[in-house]
């Protein structure tokens, strides 16, 4: 079978929409980040405050998502919002920005994932590279086999991630607090941690990669049977669940576990039910987060490739990555969205620890390209269909644009070190898009 006309199926529903937007967010940066961020901000209250906090952000971002997905019904987001309204080299840079973030988290998720499959079998330690290069392998071979079955598996994953996610929640508030247990809040005035604006920027740097995926649905539009109607439920709920979910976790861990603890924990999920019960009831914690990680995974390796692919098939990336298989797979843009994320992981252990925050830096550069693109388009096209429209118009995205730029500052001012990969793409972007351009001409 072949897809001679290399066109996305259009297979997916509502159902995919809610569970690509959960499973496309949650999965490493709530199992991995609690301790960085506890080790930044001492308060729970305060902690707590700023996960509400971007948790509105991406709600916001959500309204403002939805209007331009269901206007411009095209696979690839930010890119192709960022494309219509500022033209071509913008809506490159905001593609390659969005596709190398993705690429970057699919390979700190990958690794991750990889991490705890160590814990279980600690032989295997030696070999977390060899085992993340692996699943991506895998994940790579089982979406060749199509959308539908890719779909599904994404639904399935998100239901077993929320329920298993909300049981930790429950097991940690009954069983969390015993006598002989300091939880964070009854130890905070013995470890304290000051409260600066560095500190600040990290912990939002961290809350941000792990609230990224909120607008996931946007990537899948061109292949909803009905995105007008569709999208809005599916991307609202979805969002509402996840802020709902990342405050009760965030709160169970907090009650639980000890702020020493916390404060140096790589895995703090695993690390507090080895606290409550024991080392022998932490591989069955770990046993589900590999799941919660798998789901992020899969969806990252799902929508990635459909930016290469819509930026192909405007003449922006290479032409070969235009081609889509008989069951709606981009044939050349997942198997090299996969390839890149496996550079990464080979590239060494610190590279991989700091995969998140170059990820962030990317990703928050991308919405801050669709906010601006809504405002310009309201103006430049307000002839366009617009079955359902951002409120608050132009307050909301001049609101969130402005946020968006703040963290950016913030980011660069305090990690540098990170940022700099995304500073010496911006830098490099426009001799990359002549030379694109110069070869789609030929």
């Amino acid at each position: 079978m072949s897809n001679q006309n290399n066109q996305l199926l259009k297979l997916l529903g509502v159902g995919f929409g809610i569970a690509v937007t959960v499973g496309g967010t949650i999965g490493t940066g709530i199992l991995r980040k609690p301790g960085p961020i506890a080790a930044q901000i001492g308060e729970p209250w305060v902690i707590l405050l700023l996960w509400l906090a971007v948790g509105i952000y991406a709600l916001l971002g959500v309204f403002c998502a939805i209007e331009l997905a269901i206007s411009m019904p095209q696979a690839g987001a930010w890119y192709v919002y960022a494309r219509r309204a500022f033209g071509n080299y913008f809506g490159f840079v905001t593609g390659i920005t969005s596709w190398l973030g993705t690429v970057s988290a699919l390979g700190f998720g990958a690794y991750t994932m990889s991490e705890y499959i160590a814990l279980l079998i600690p032989d295997t330690e030696t070999y977390i590279q060899m085992m993340s290069v692996l699943l991506l392998m895998l994940l790579t071979g089982f979406h060749w086999l199509g959308t539908k079955s890719a779909g599904k598996s994404q639904e399935v994953l998100a239901v077993i991630k929320a329920v298993g996610l909300i049981i930790f929640v429950i097991v940690c508030f009954i069983f969390g607090k015993s006598p002989t247990n300091q939880s964070m809040t009854d130890t905070i005035n013995t470890t304290a941690v000051p409260l600066t604006f560095i500190s600040i920027i990290a912990a939002l740097q961290a809350i941000f990669y792990t609230y990224d995926g909120w607008h996931t649905a946007a990537y899948f539009t061109e292949e909803n049977t009905d995105p007008a109607k569709t999208l809005p439920k599916s991307m609202i709920s979805g969002v509402i669940l996840i802020i709902v979910i990342y405050l009760l976790v965030n709160g169970a861990i907090l009650f639980a576990l000890p702020k020493e603890m916390l404060m140096n924990s790589k895995l703090a999920a695993a690390d507090t039910i080895s606290y409550i019960f024991g080392d022998g009831y932490s591989k069955i914690i770990t046993m589900f987060l590999m799941i919660s990680i798998l789901g992020i995974v899969n969806a990252q390796i799902m929508f990635a490739p459909r930016v290469i692919f819509s930026m192909s098939r405007d003449h922006l990336f290479f032409k070969a990555a235009t081609r889509v298989n008989a069951v709606g797979t981009p044939s050349v843009a997942m198997p090299l969205t996969a390839f890149l994320s496996v550079l990464l992981i080979l590239s060494g252990k610190d590279t991989c620890g700091k995969l998140s925050d170059i990820a962030t830096f990317f990703f928050v550069l991308s919405y801050a390209a669709g906010f601006a693109a809504l405002v310009r388009l309201r103006y430049t096209e307000p002839e366009l269909s617009r079955p359902f429209k951002a409120p608050w118009f132009p307050y909301l995205p001049y609101f969130l644009l402005i946020l968006s730029i703040m963290f950016l500052a913030g980011a660069v001012y305090t990690d540098l070190q990170s940022s700099k990969f995304a500073l010496i793409f911006l830098l490099l972007s426009y001799p990359l898009y002549y030379l694109v351009d110069k070869m789609n001409k030929v």
